[in-house]
């Protein structure tokens, strides 16, 4: 089995592991219902881009009693 012949240095093996890492996603704040939407895309809650409803939410069912 093949061995390396010298040791990787401390940053050169941080550095491989830096890609590795884990970002937070960028979320904007939707202004009519004040959720968490990703950016450039129709709020989930209330189906509203840009001012405008461009997906129609249904109201919730009732149930009977």
């Amino acid at each position: 089995m093949a061995l390396p012949k010298q040791r990787h240095t401390r940053h050169r093996r941080d550095r491989a592991r830096r890609e590795l890492e884990m970002t937070t996603t960028k979320t904007g704040i939707c202004p009519k219902c004040e959720a968490a939407v990703l950016p450039h895309r129709a709020c989930p809650k209330c189906g509203e881009y840009r001012g405008r409803e461009v997906v129609k939410k249904a109201l919730p069912k009732l149930k009977k009693d």
